[in-house]
């Protein structure tokens, strides 16, 4: 149809699906640029995009990873690194948890090192861990610009650029393509955290987008 999309999508569209964002042409820019790059072309993978960033991002509003965790929070969120003694000293502490939660995984060092807070979740697809900065660096910018400047993901059109290429290499589009928003959200969560708010999410953006 237009701009690379297989139907007609709309900032007007885009507008309904995220009523609480601001500079909403901005976006809707930054998304006709980068969606079509990764394939995401169709109604239902444009639909599954949408609705699995909004969740992520308070729709698009909330760029940073929440970590201001209570005590309880910590042990139900991650009980073998907070268990309770533990957990009262972590709580309502981001960058001292984020340090903790992240350590020694996802090509992190150590809690001392600071990779947990430095490579904590951003972008709308929020976007974890030093492996994941680096790779997507790699392909965006061809160098490893992402480590040295991670905070370039609070940027809506890196935020999105960010999020294409985590779907691209969870090869996400055939469970778009299926409507299989399980499958999709233990990709993308490594649990089903959230699974009601994003089905509802996508639901509406199918509707949205088919008028």
């Amino acid at each position: 149809m237009s701009n690379g999309f297989d139907f007609n999508f709309t900032e007007v569209q885009l507008k309904q699906l995220l009523p609480k964002l601001k500079n909403i042409t901005d976006w809707y820019e930054s998304l006709v640029d980068a969606l079509p790059q990764y394939g995401i072309n169709s109604k239902k993978r444009v639909a599954a995009f949408i609705a699995q960033c909004a969740h992520e991002s308070a729709e698009f509003t909330r760029l940073e990873e929440g970590l201001n965790y209570s005590a309880k929070g910590l042990t139900g969120t991650w009980p073998k690194r907070f268990p309770a003694d533990v957990a009262k000293q972590y709580e309502r502490q981001p960058q001292k948890i984020a340090n903790k939660a992240y350590a020694d995984r996802m090509g992190n060092g150590p809690e001392a090192s600071g990779d947990g807070w430095k490579y904590r979740g951003r972008g709308i697809l929020q976007l974890t861990g030093k492996d994941n900065y680096r790779a997507c660096s790699k392909v965006l910018f061809q160098d490893d610009t992402l480590l040295t400047d991670p905070d370039m993901l609070f940027d809506p059109y890196y935020a999105i650029h960010s999020a294409c290429w985590f779907w691209h290499v969870n090869k996400l589009n055939q469970f778009a393509d299926s409507g299989d928003i399980l499958t999709m959200t233990k990709k993308i969560n490594g649990g089903t955290l959230g699974l009601e708010d994003r089905i509802k999410h996508y639901n509406h953006a199918i509707e949205v987008l088919s008028h």
